[in-house]
């Protein structure tokens, strides 16, 4: 099992998984985050959970937009099973209920 930050479940759905990254200063996290994306696809493809946030938090990232806007679907195959969201998109969305 892959170790993730959370693990969220709705009524009657299958439980989600949420790994957050922080960033504060730039660094090593960036090249990391294909390797937590194709991770987090094989946990989904186990079938037991629904999909997969990849939290990106901290002031240090460089590519927090491109990964955020969704280049890294053309590279890794099954990655619109994992959704790559700043940290204050996906806590707008806990927020609302929109997760």
């Amino acid at each position: 099992m892959h170790l993730v930050d959370a693990l969220v479940q709705k009524p009657a759905q299958k439980p989600f998984l949420v790994s957050v990254k922080w960033q504060q200063v730039s660094g090593t996290a960036e090249q990391k985050v294909p390797f937590e994306i194709i991770c987090l696809i094989e946990a989904i493809e186990s079938g037991e959970y629904e999909k997969a946030y990849l939290v990106l938090g901290g002031e240090g990232w460089r590519l927090r937009d491109v990964y955020v806007g969704g280049v890294l679907k053309r590279y890794i195959l099954n990655s619109e099973k994992v959704e790559i969201v700043t940290l204050e998109s996906f806590v707008g969305r806990a927020n609302q209920g929109k997760l």
